[in-house]
């Protein structure tokens, strides 16, 4: 058996290892994201409407970059979907399914132009290079072979989606498309921070209707993340803003989507880049305690304390990831004719947004009760801000965006 020395061996050795390929690792910051729910009858696409058709959806990114790739999702489903073939390209008009040509790209899964999604899971594309600016609209085309076993979404897009039989996804137009105000299968879009400057990241929104932008007309992005993405790229920030708002959403019980807790990890800790993360869940588990009863002391108790142990246990999750988590007060919604808050909601409400407010729990905090409260009807929302009762209107949006110090990132 022929013998080799030590110095051999290391030769050898060290000849292997500069033989290996060598794979620089791309950096990856979100640009844009949407919490995914398995939509509800009203919220969905019909089945017919899938088969062999294309479906066309604008998104607006927060962050620019040179190279964009796109996560497809099949969370909910029960079966695996095939995606027959997606495009991503800059939009032309919010109004319409135009695009511009010139900036077309197929996008390719694993080198495949088809890819097939397993039930439960997500899927990124390849990177596509796409010089994107800052706030840019871009129209994703996917093109289906049959309608998912269980659709994945989310139903409050505040932007218009085109459906069309036939293979249509690289048309510059979908003239005698369906339309729906809903999104489906696109979860996130990243660009790639290699050239990014220092301190980029993203900022994911974590909450429910009022961050999902009940209220914004489609197509006029003017939800409180939009204002904030728009006062980021003013201020020469570098960072993204994710939406991961649901209408409904509470910290403690399923509704329309999954619990806070629950979604935390999918929709929070997956998301490229993230360096911190606004918080604002709870009025829907204030608003349903006592929506259609009154509950005793000992539930009110209760439910403050669950709260603000769920907020704890994100907070250490997301800690244990290095990132920050900002804790924004629960709004005033005394006029709220759909939760009709009695003295002891507000007491509850009071309680929580003490303990946010709290030394020792957050690592910043916002204050929108303090900067949204009718100081003429504590407990309400000034009237200048308010919707309904429960939600901001657009100026109150805006005023959301405006209350948030920027230094907090």
């Amino acid at each position: 058996m022929k013998m080799f020395t030590r110095p051999a061996l290391i030769a050898a050795g060290l000849a292997l290892t500069l033989a290996l390929p060598t794979h620089a690792e791309t950096r990856w910051i979100g640009s844009w994201a949407s919490a995914q729910i398995a939509p509800d009858a009203k919220n969905s696409l019909a089945a017919e409407d899938y088969p062999n058709a294309t479906l066309r959806q604008v998104i607006r990114l927060s962050i620019g970059g040179d190279t964009v790739r796109l996560r497809l999702s099949n969370a909910f489903g029960t079966q695996p979907l095939t995606i027959a073939a997606a495009r991503v390209a800059v939009s032309a008009d919010l109004a319409t399914a135009k695009i511009d040509p010139a900036t077309d790209r197929p996008l390719t899964f694993s080198g495949r132009t088809t890819v097939t999604i397993p039930a439960g899971a997500d899927y990124w594309s390849d990177p596509v290079p796409l010089k994107v600016a800052p706030l840019t609209s871009l129209a994703v085309s996917l093109r289906y072979v049959e309608a998912p076993s269980v659709q994945t979404g989310h139903p409050g897009s505040r932007a218009t989606s085109y459906v069309l039989p036939g293979d249509h996804v690289a048309d510059a137009d979908l003239p005698g498309a369906k339309t729906t105000d809903h999104w489906f299968q696109i979860s996130s879009v990243d660009v790639a921070a290699d050239k990014a400057p220092r301190g980029a990241g993203a900022i994911v929104a974590f909450g429910d209707s009022i961050t999902d932008g009940y209220g914004v007309q489609p197509n006029t992005n003017q939800r409180w993340t939009d204002a904030l993405a728009q006062r980021l790229k003013a201020a020469g920030k570098p960072l993204g803003v994710l939406n991961l708002g649901i209408g409904g959403n509470r910290v403690l019980r399923d509704g329309l989507g999954p619990n806070a807790l629950a979604r935390f990890e999918r929709d929070v800790l997956s998301q490229s880049g993230v360096t911190h993360v606004i918080l604002l869940e709870g009025v829907n588990d204030l608003g349903v305690l006592t929506r259609e009863a009154p509950a005793t002391p000992e539930a009110h108790k209760a439910l403050v304390e669950q709260v603000t142990a769920a907020y704890r246990q994100m907070i250490l999750r997301a800690h244990a990831r290095g990132i920050k988590v900002i804790g924004a007060t629960i709004l005033p919604y005394g006029r709220s004719a759909y939760y009709h808050p009695g003295p002891e909601s507000e007491a509850d409400r009071q309680a929580i947004n003490a303990w946010i407010r709290a030394p020792g729990h957050f690592d910043g905090v916002i204050d929108w009760d303090k900067a949204m409260t009718d100081p003429a009807k504590p407990g309400a929302l000034l009237p200048a801000y308010d919707n309904d009762g429960l939600h901001p209107n657009l100026a109150g949006y805006k005023a959301m965006a405006d209350a948030i110090p920027l230094g907090l990132f």
